[in-house]
């Protein structure tokens, strides 16, 4: 973090590989949510409900990178019983049970079957 350029033009900025890292996660990420690398998700899995994604292979970064995708926090999620999470390769399932109505779950039913 610092200053950066000339006397007529001055930039402050974040440089290194902890940047490059966050950029490349922030990529990744779908939009309105949040990835995090396995170092980060360590400090804060006491708070958040996340999952392991597939490694990745990251353009200046030598080690592949597992990002972990934020579901919420716990506190939140332990408030909201109501919503099924299931996730698998080729499935991504978040099921709200009091926004559906019964022929909502119905079609759900005949569709996962």
């Amino acid at each position: 973090v610092g200053n950066f350029g000339s006397d007529d033009r001055m930039d402050y900025t974040i440089i290194g590989a902890e940047a490059n890292l966050a950029a490349r996660l922030q990529s990744i990420a779908e939009p309105g949510g949040i990835c995090l690398s396995y170092e980060t998700y360590a400090l804060v899995r006491d708070l958040v409900r996340a999952r392991p994604l597939a490694p990745i292979a990251m353009k200046g970064i030598s080690r592949e990178v597992v990002p972990y995708e934020v579901e919420g926090l716990l506190g939140e999620l332990a408030q909201r019983p109501q919503v099924i999470s299931e996730h698998a390769t080729g499935l991504d399932l978040f099921l709200d049970v009091e926004a559906i109505d019964e022929n909502g779950v119905e079609r759900a039913k005949k569709r996962l079957s």
